[in-house]
């Protein structure tokens, strides 16, 4: 079927005919990237990071503030719960995304999920868990809420124009772009959100620590947040595995990661451990997935049942033990290979301004107080204007106390009711406002008391006016108010801390070492990239070695089955592992392929095993051109359980060979030319390096390379002198006629 040809993009300022043709389904349009980038992805990107996924300085993304703020203006800061489906609602009015996101947002924010430190919402009913993947929460008919006390804290005094308040999405209403928030809630919470291209994630901390470090902050911008806040607080506990160079850089940055642990019992009666608190990056089912895998992969034998046992008391994983069992040994082996110990990665990308940036603790507590500095200013000139206004009414008030009968002459005397204002204004010398104020006071109020009682308030006006005035022109006074209002948010909301802090100095001697079982093995590999090992009694009673058809034995070497094993292969990387990680087997089958059994890259091939325990002696290659690399053992040797190596050899020259030496010994090196040159490998300096170059020690000639290397028998040649050099590089010798013949007869 002939391709449809491409449609022709038109552009504004061309005219198109009356009969022009309309693109339709499936035809080719041609269009710069660019320009689609810029006219629909950019903005898009642009929405999802200003308008969904990145929190602003007052802790909370624009769903989050919808649902909170609908709460608040239902009244349910008091008073009972109220069905959920009610809520959800209401607060599509401000937030038109359907009721479903709407209801995960009140899930999340609510005591019942156990998501947040603090929660903002108080729950009825199952709202499901955070720890738990399979504990489902109800449908929002069933379930009802209203605001937790705390909350009260993120609305004071919204209604004083504290805070810039916007048009919904139809324009029916209006709604805050921020909360007046009286604590640094962006860091009391745990919050995480995926924008385009960036992303954030904030940890949870205690309330009274950073209400302290505020407070620290406020009096002297260079105090160490350090001093107060010691790390993180989440609210399903464990234990925070504590290192002080790593948290204070997160804490300067706003990027890095720590490790969070599970904290355990151990049930001696009935042997068994029970895990109650878990890291807050993972679930229950994914820690007991993990455990039973490692139960069936062998590596946890001293397990015999894992179950779930959460209840209405909480989170509870029980490990049932075998008789002799360690726990704490087991627990450590848990730790390092189950989400029982798992990193918490920290972004703290926030929107400042409406712009993200990542700030460290400090800077942000910085951010929050000039925000909250700015509500407290803007709280105090509406109340100022208000009072201002006031007194101002207050003052007409006080001039009619003068002549109340004169004031009600007036009123008797105009003709008409447009007049009375006017009048009102000739007769008591006061302004339109005044006048206004006093022509709609009822006529029982017309009497000395009531005025006596509403003019005596002036005195006091004043001087609240005067302090009023006196805050606004003084730093130092809204720091004060900061202050207070930190130190009664403290007093009201404080609560112990929930995750222990565990020392990693306390963790170092303490590391859990894998026992493996030590005993003598014959080590096999062959030229396909198959390995075998084999205990001297299983070989003594075995027959040949079963191979491919093609295949050899290259390599055949006795060790222990605690020996590390170096696996060279031919795209100049390593691979490590234990003998003991291979199943002891016969020679009667193949044995284990090694790039599958290592997860070696797609295509690659083994070609050489070096063995070591100690990681002493040296690596040589021998490269094609007539150059030897001489790498110290101990560069392939890591402190971490690293499994692949990269650039394990130079990769600039092809490889002619490999060999492992312990010491300095002799070798044959020979050449395609036929020569033959007698190396001792001491003339060649060690490097530690892994890709280094080498040293070239045989001189070739145009057309021909190096072809093998072997090791050196005494009394292999007649006069070994002949093949030895004084200096390198060396072209060797072609063999002398005594050693042709001898050569022969081998």
């Amino acid at each position: 079927m002939p391709r449809k040809p491409k449609a022709k993009v038109q552009t504004p300022e061309e005219e198109q005919p009356a009969n022009a043709h309309i693109l339709g389904a499936g035809e080719v349009v041609e269009q710069f990237i660019t320009e689609t980038l810029e006219t629909n992805y950019m903005p898009y990107a642009m929405s999802v990071i200003l308008s969904r996924a990145i929190p602003e300085i007052d802790g909370f993304k624009p769903s989050h503030r919808k649902l909170l703020y609908t709460m608040y203006k239902m009244g349910l800061l008091n008073g009972p719960t109220i069905k959920s489906a009610n809520i959800v609602g209401r607060t599509m009015q401000l937030n038109p995304h359907g009721d479903a996101p709407i209801y995960e947002t009140m899930i999340r924010l609510s005591r019942g999920n156990e998501a947040l430190l603090y929660p903002y919402v108080q729950s009825k009913g199952n709202f499901g868990k955070a720890y738990s993947r399979n504990m489902q929460y109800a449908a929002s008919r069933y379930t009802e809420a209203k605001l937790e006390p705390i909350a009260a804290e993120l609305f004071a005094d919204i209604d004083k124009d504290t805070v810039d308040f916007v048009d919904n999405y139809d324009n029916t209403m209006k709604e805050p772009t921020l909360f007046p928030v009286t604590f640094p809630s962006v860091l009391v919470n745990a919050n995480l959100g995926i924008a385009v291209g960036m992303a954030s994630s904030i940890c949870s901390f205690n309330l009274k620590e950073i209400c302290e470090a505020t407070e620290n902050l406020i009096k002297n911008p260079d105090y160490d947040v350090c001093d107060s806040v010691k790390a993180p607080d989440f609210i399903g506990g464990g234990q925070i595995v504590y290192n002080e160079a790593q948290m204070r850089e997160i804490f300067r940055t706003g990027r890095g990661s720590f490790k969070v642990r599970a904290k355990y019992t151990y049930d001696k009666p009935n042997n068994c451990i029970d895990i109650t608190e878990i890291p807050p990056t993972t679930t229950s089912e994914a820690i007991i997935d993990k455990i039973i895998e490692k139960v069936k992969g062998g590596t946890a034998r001293e397990i015999s049942d894992v179950r779930d046992e959460t209840d209405k008391k909480g989170l509870k994983i029980t490990i049932d033990l075998k008789r002799g069992t360690d726990p704490d040994k087991l627990m450590k082996k848990l730790f390092k290979s189950t989400p029982l110990e798992d990193s918490f990665a920290c972004n703290f990308n926030v929107l400042i301004a409406g712009v993200p940036r990542v700030l460290g603790v400090r800077d942000l507590l910085l951010e929050w107080i000039a925000f909250r500095s700015e509500c407290v200013r803007r709280r105090v000139y509406f109340d100022l204007s208000k009072a201002k206004e006031r007194l101002h009414l207050l003052e007409g008030l006080q001039k009619i106390l003068l002549d109340i009968d004169k004031a009600i002459r007036i009123i008797r005397s105009t003709e008409e009711e447009a007049e009375v204002v006017p009048n009102l204004m000739i007769g008591f010398g006061i302004d339109k406002i005044q006048a206004e104020y006093v022509a709609e006071i009822k006529l029982r109020h017309l009497n000395r008391e009531y005025i006596l009682k509403r003019t005596k308030d002036i005195e006091n006006l004043r001087a609240d006016i005067e302090d009023m005035e006196d805050i606004l022109s003084s730093k130092a006074r809204i720091k004060k108010i900061i202050v207070s209002e930190l130190q009664n948010v403290v007093k009201k909301y404080d609560k112990p801390r929930r995750s222990e802090i565990l020392y990693a100095e306390s963790l170092e001697d303490d590391e859990p070492v894998e026992e493996i079982p030590d005993y003598p093995v014959h080590l096999f590999f062959t030229k396909d990239g198959y390995f075998k090992k084999i205990t001297p009694q299983s070989l003594r009673m075995s027959g040949e070695q079963k191979l491919k058809d093609g295949d050899s034995v290259v390599q055949t070497l006795e060790a222990t089955n605690n020996t590390d094993l170096l696996f060279f292969t031919d795209r100049c990387q390593v691979y490590k592992a234990k003998a003991a990680d291979f199943d002891d087997t016969k020679a009667s089958v193949l044995g284990d392929f090694v790039p599958t059994h290592l997860h070696m890259d797609p295509g690659e091939s083994a070609i050489y095993m070096a063995v070591t325990t100690d990681y002493k002696g040296y690596m040589l290659f021998f490269f094609e051109n007539g150059k030897l690399a001489k790498v110290d053992l101990s560069a392939y040797e890591t402190k971490t359980n690293r499994k692949k190596l990269i650039k394990a050899y130079c990769e600039k020259f092809p490889l002619a060979a490999i060999r492992q030496i312990t010491e300095d010994c002799e070798l044959v090196v020979q050449s395609t030319a036929g020569r033959i040159l007698l190396l001792n490998t001491g003339a060649v300096s060690p490097k530690t390096t892994k890709d280094t170059q080498g040293v070239a020690v045989m001189t070739l000639k145009k057309g021909h390379r190096l072809s093998s290397v072997r090791d050196y028998k005494e009394g292999e040649f007649v006069k070994p002198a002949r093949y030895r050099t004084r200096s390198l590089p060396a072209a060797g010798a072609l063999l002398s006629a005594e050693d042709a013949g001898e050569q022969l007869t081998l």
